[in-house]
């Protein structure tokens, strides 16, 4: 599975047994959108990304496991980048613009959640490079949970590139849904039965078959990075548009008991021939990003922009 990631993006992971952060540096600046579903989310920072909202860039978006709690590592990446002098330069000081969304992952006796400090070691572990898999965000993240954790699937975090007209288009999401993952006709990963198999957690659902729910106890949270020249506007329509592959891989989606988050950051580096493209471009890279997270046997390739040929393209 090839992986670009666009110049101006750095990616880090930091993680105990239990759970982690997953940080998406932009320290020179991206311009990013916003869109959550679901009934559950916990996030930080979204207001502004609103298209009439005076911010135009922020530095970082954090994926992080811990539920509510794992929102206190956004601070150690806002130390992060103050330290190294990146941020929206203000009155003298420097505030660095990082914005975030929680999964809950809290699936231990005791607590285990992300610190500022797990923040601030993501963004010391950031490199251009990066991999995926059971890492990060992801590190806690199960699948198909209406049975209970016991009868769910690992999961983790994936990422996809679709390229269009020249745009790079590299979804990245944690996937710790209640619902299941299906590979166009078929689930490969979610609630099973006492016998093992697969019980199509949309199935039981709309039968009124299911006697106990685990609440709140799931989310599925992402980035699209781009370098699409494209403003706020354009970012949160992709973000919007992101939900459409989340739809398509997991069912059901967006319950109560989700609180599904999606950014969409770009560097504004490549011309735009035809936006549609890149709206359709994002909901089978997401897609195919979350196939991904749930798949033990994906194997990623990482490139950049620079690393592309123009025959590739």
């Amino acid at each position: 599975m090839k992986v670009i990631i666009p110049r101006g993006f750095e990616i880090g992971h930091f993680d105990d047994e239990y759970t982690g952060v997953s940080v998406i540096l932009a320290k020179n600046g991206a311009v990013a959108g916003c869109d959550q579903r679901g009934g559950a989310p916990g996030t930080r920072e979204t207001d502004l990304l609103r298209p009439e909202k005076m911010m135009q860039k922020i530095n970082a978006v954090v994926l992080s496991g811990g539920s509510a709690y794992g929102l206190a590592a956004s601070c150690g990446v806002m130390e992060y980048l103050k330290e190294n002098g990146y941020g929206y330069k203000t009155a003298g000081k420097i505030v660095p613009i990082v914005s975030s969304a929680v999964l809950f992952d809290l699936n231990q006796k005791e607590y285990h959640y992300p610190t500022a400090e797990y923040g601030y070691n993501a963004c010391k572990n950031a490199v251009r490079m990066p991999v995926f898999g059971n890492i990060g965000a992801g590190k806690g993240a199960t699948v198909g949970k209406i049975r209970g954790l016991k009868n769910a699937c690992k999961s983790g975090i994936g990422a996809a590139t679709v390229k269009v007209a020249g745009v790079t288009i590299t979804a990245i999401v944690a996937v710790n849904a209640m619902g299941d993952v299906w590979d166009g006709e078929k689930i490969i990963a979610g609630a099973k039965g006492k016998d093992g198999e697969f019980i199509n957690t949309e199935s039981v659902l709309a039968n009124a078959e299911v006697g106990k729910l685990l609440f709140g106890t799931n989310t599925t949270i992402g980035c699209i990075l781009t370098n699409a020249n494209i403003d706020k506007v354009g970012a949160n329509k992709l973000a919007s548009i992101s939900h459409n592959g989340l739809a398509r891989a997991i069912r059901p989606v967006h319950t109560d008991y989700d609180g599904d988050t999606m950014f969409c950051m770009s560097t504004g580096k490549k011309p735009v021939v035809n936006f549609a493209m890149l709206q359709s471009a994002t909901v089978e890279a997401t897609r195919q990003a979350i196939v991904n997270a749930v798949s033990k046997t994906v194997e990623y390739e990482v490139l950049f922009d620079e690393d592309v040929s123009s025959e590739e393209e």
